[in-house]
């Protein structure tokens, strides 16, 4: 995506002149100046209580598709009662679809009447109003301002990831994040692999040693690429030609204000592993990237291979790839190499001076970690425990969000300046009928970032 110097504009977001950074975040996200000026425009409507293991919790799904009618299901599996009671989605064919199969397998759960049903940008401030608990899952690019308005209105929440896909998203997910502390409301966050058991005892035995210090870290997600709506295949499923703006929606992965790229919406859950291990984000990174092979019109603006350099603020490099071009190299894993060994995180294996490998059987089997990361946050919220994800859920999408700031530009970015940007990629108005800020020129073809010339902060 090409955003001219002509772009760049202040945040609509109402943040204080002083600038976040790396140290204020990692500190509880408490001493930033800008952050208190956001928290103050969050009137709080109630506070959070702990429910009652028999408290029936009602549950809203705002984003039904795939992922959200997902952990929808996961939710109203939870030990105790949930019932789902409320339902947004932009498009209702979705909501229909979901709703269908949500029925099917919880039947006397779902109880959502046609006056609980919301279609449009705004439906979810109504879904949220209807429940305790709400599912937030619509494409990223929405996340900050409905995790804001959930916690707004009281909610606890569970949020796909990533959490926002700019800066400016990260400053708001931050400081909802710190109000969503003050009213002892949980919040997790869809980046499962830190409630999956492989992955807490690998990374339990690093934090202890057993390979040393830290050397190098390596993480890939290289696979196959996405789905695509076409927009001839859009008209004719409408009956005419989609307005830019339903086009978009509808190939949403491909739009950097909807999804942030593929470095942002899946290779998110490697850089997460990476700050998971080294207890901390990235201080800046350099990298390159571009779109070789998936070309054409209805391929959007985000890039199809990135790779960056992430330093750590001990001077240890992770290098990262992440690639969508078929008939290529697959791999999705992380690897660490410490002085005493190394360790495949993602494989749960150590090598080394204390060799080690995660084992389980047919009667310690671990739960799926897509379940397991809903049962933890639904007993944090019956049982009063604490359990906020958001902040290194924001850290992780920044880490992200940095790494395709590096590969656009083409010049090191620091993740102060990265979590400062001012470039706001959400378009001022949210309606069928209004323009995105990314269009297509004449051709057709959507314009994307070239390195050494695209400004990013």
């Amino acid at each position: 995506m090409r955003i001219e110097k002509q772009h760049m504009k202040p945040s609509d977001s109402p943040i204080g002149a002083a600038p976040f950074t790396r140290r204020s975040f990692l500190k509880s996200t408490s001493a930033a100046a800008g952050g208190a000026a956001l928290l103050s425009t969050l009137a709080p409507e109630r506070f959070a209580l702990g429910a009652s293991p028999g408290d029936t919790l009602k549950v809203a799904l705002v984003g039904c598709g795939g992922r959200g009618s997902g952990a929808a299901d996961q939710a109203l599996r939870t030990e105790g009662g949930t019932k789902l009671v409320a339902v947004a989605d932009a498009f209702k064919d979705r909501l229909d679809g979901s709703l269908k199969a949500l029925k099917q397998n919880h039947a006397d759960k779902v109880q959502v009447p046609e006056e609980n049903q919301f279609v449009g940008f705004d439906g979810y401030k109504k879904a949220i109003a209807l429940a305790d608990v709400v599912i937030l899952a619509t494409p990223p690019g929405f996340r900050p301002m409905m995790f804001e308005e959930a916690i707004r209105q009281g909610k606890h929440v569970f949020m796909e990831k990533p959490v926002a896909v700019d800066g400016p998203g990260v400053r708001k997910v931050l400081a909802a994040a710190e109000e969503a502390k003050r009213k002892n409301l949980k919040v997790g966050v869809g980046l499962q692999r830190h409630h999956q058991t492989g992955y807490i005892e690998t990374i339990k035995r690093i934090h202890a040693g057993e390979i040393g210090d830290i050397v190098s870290m390596r993480c890939y997600w290289n696979g196959s690429t996405p789905w695509v709506r076409p927009r001839k295949e859009l008209a004719a499923k409408l009956g005419r030609p989609p307005t830019e703006m339903e086009y978009q929606m509808h190939n949403w992965y491909y739009f950097v204000w909807l999804c942030g790229d593929h470095i942002a919406e899946q290779h998110i859950h490697n850089l997460d592993v990476m700050n998971w291990v080294k207890q901390a984000p990235p201080v800046r990174c350099v990298g390159m990237g571009g779109c070789e092979v998936r070309k054409g019109q209805d391929y959007g603006e985000i890039f199809d291979h990135h790779a960056v350099e992430f330093e750590y603020a001990d001077g240890t490099r992770m290098f990262s790839q992440c690639r969508h071009i078929l008939n290529c190299w697959n791999n999705v894993s992380e690897h660490v190499v410490g002085t005493k060994g190394s360790c495949d995180v993602s494989g749960h294996i150590i090598r080394g001076e204390k060799p080690w490998r995660f084992r389980s059987d047919a009667a310690n089997r671990p739960k799926d970690p897509y379940q397991q990361e809903h049962d933890d946050l639904f007993d944090a919220i019956r049982r009063d425990k604490p359990f906020n994800e958001a902040v290194y859920g924001a850290t992780s999408s920044l880490t992200a969000v940095m790494g395709r700031m590096a590969t656009y530009s083409g010049k090191v970015i620091d993740y102060d300046a990265a979590l400062n940007s001012s470039i706001d990629t959400m378009p001022k108005n949210l309606a069928w009928d209004a323009m995105p800020l990314v269009k297509p020129g004449p051709d057709g073809m959507y314009p994307r970032a070239v390195p050494g010339k695209t400004e990013v902060l």
